[in-house]
């Protein structure tokens, strides 16, 4: 079973550094170019909602990043510590525009699962992609 693991501080400049461990992971796998640029995406927009909502823009907390490969999928998960940020989730229901809200529609198109787990302190994003 394949497995990587980063963990990052949640200044925006490490997404790069992020985005590139994404893409070279999913390189042995027979996504098409969209498929792994959608999931590079999807994992991008992630972190820039770890940074912005939960950790409010403070550049010195903790991501961490797990990729593994379970039979017939693979699976990412993002941990943060910071708060949840189950309330801006639940606006995206409403029919009242507000600006941004899109990054989760983007993550559910790139992965065929997108599950966000609340824990005591801080929420796993849990998104997995089926190999076809």
């Amino acid at each position: 079973m394949k497995k990587g693991k980063l963990e990052f501080t949640s200044h925006t400049a490490n997404l790069a550094l992020m985005r590139d461990f994404v893409r070279r992971f999913l390189t042995d796998f027979p996504f098409s170019e969209k498929q792994r640029s959608l999931m590079v995406l999807g994992v991008d927009e992630a972190c820039t909602n770890v940074i912005r909502h939960a950790y409010e823009m403070r550049d010195d907390q903790t991501i961490r990043l797990t990729i593994e490969v379970l039979r017939g999928c693979v699976r990412m998960r993002l941990r943060d510590y910071g708060e949840p940020i189950y309330k801006a989730l639940n606006q995206l229901g409403s029919n009242r525009p507000r600006p941004g809200g899109r990054g989760i529609t983007l993550m559910r198109h790139a992965f065929d699962k997108v599950d966000y787990l609340y824990k005591a302190r801080g929420t796993e994003l849990v998104l997995t992609k089926n190999l076809e």
